[in-house]
This record gives structure tokens, sequence and C-alpha cells, in this order.
């Protein structure tokens, strides 16, 4: 289902879990304030019920400090990992007055930024998985343009073809349409947020 928050973004989530588990290992949250707009995916180490602890936990962090920059949060996320299974972690946060994204990511999620223009956008994430351990991060802050539309997904997708996926004709409801069809891996628990600006 399509949620319109506060007249600023349409936005699109979906999650599966992998067949034959009862617990997802992927986890996600988001919010809009009036100031901004922040999410993150977590897909914990494995599948099943430690997953799924390690990704709640990251969750769970981001939400009680959301409010933060993305190099405070990564940190929280990480700590909050030490003894757990582990997880990959994206964070992505809008700033709807600069009119910036900031994001920041670590393991296998992808995320893409697609302009009216045709532009796309795919900051390289850090290589390995949050875990406790000394971490580096790569924030990485972008310019936007209303119409701009955004994806971040675990692995449980294989796409290919953003750029064709995400074109500005097609409205978000047909791209979530296709990525739930078409690209779906079902070995894998999958997340995906899908967002355009209005």
């Amino acid at each position: 289902m399509i949620q319109n928050l506060k007249d600023k973004l349409e936005l699109f989530v979906h999650q599966t879990t992998k067949a034959g588990n009862d617990e997802c290992g992927d986890s996600y949250y988001y919010k809009v304030t009036d100031d901004y707009f922040i999410c993150v995916i977590a897909d914990g180490l494995g599948s099943g019920k430690y997953a799924h602890e390690a990704s709640a936990a990251v969750v769970a962090e981001v939400e009680q400090y959301h409010h933060e920059d993305l190099d405070s949060l990564m940190a929280r996320c990480n700590k909050v990992l030490y003894q757990k299974r582990g997880a990959a972690v994206s964070v992505l946060k809008v700033y709807f007055k600069e009119k910036e994204f900031v994001y920041s990511g670590v393991g296998n999620i992808r995320f893409y930024l697609y302009s009216p223009e045709g532009k796309l956008t795919y900051p390289l994430p850090v290589s390995g998985y949050l875990s406790g351990k000394p971490q580096v991060f790569h924030t990485q802050r972008f310019s936007y343009e209303p119409e701009s539309k955004f994806l971040i997904y675990s692995d449980g997708y294989d796409i290919h073809g953003a750029r064709n996926l995400l074109q500005k004709y097609r409205s978000t409801l047909a791209i979530a349409h296709e990525i739930k069809q078409n690209h779906i891996n079902s070995m894998d628990d999958a997340t995906f947020i899908l967002g355009s600006f209005l």
C-alpha cells in the first residue's frame, strides 16, 4: 500500500520472509517529521531467530535516536550488535528544507536515487557487516530534486537495470509491483523501501 507522508513523499514498503522460517531476518523502520525523513533496513546475518534479533536491535536504536546525525546512528547500530549475530545496515536521512540525502551503509543492502532528468546515483556501501567491532563508515551526502525517486533494498531482491525500473513516467505503485513480481529471491528474507518525492 502506498502511503502519503505529510504531503512530502509517497512511500511503499514491502517485506517477505524466507520460505520455511517463522521470523524474518530483515527489519526496517521509517519516520517522517516536518524537517526530515529517515529509514533503515537491517539484514541480520543468516536467517531465523538470531538474524531477527540482530536486525531488530539495529532498528530499535534508530527508532530511539532518529534525531541524531548518521555517523552517530551508525556507531550506535554497530555497538548494539556486540555479541549478536551481526547485520548489514543501511540508513538514509532526507532533509526536506535543504533538499539533501545523507546515506551510510555497511554490507550488501543497495540504494539508488533517480532524478527526474534520468541521473542515477548509487553510493557504494562499505563491504562487510556491523558486529560491534571497530568499523569505518562512509557517510555520503547528495542533493535531490522534486519528483526524484529512491529505492533501498536487501539482498533478497535481485535487481538489474535500476535506471529502467525507476524511470520518470512510471508510478510508485507500478515500480513496487514489478519488484515484488519479478525480482524476488524466495531463498532469502527480502525487504524494500521505495519512495517518490512530491
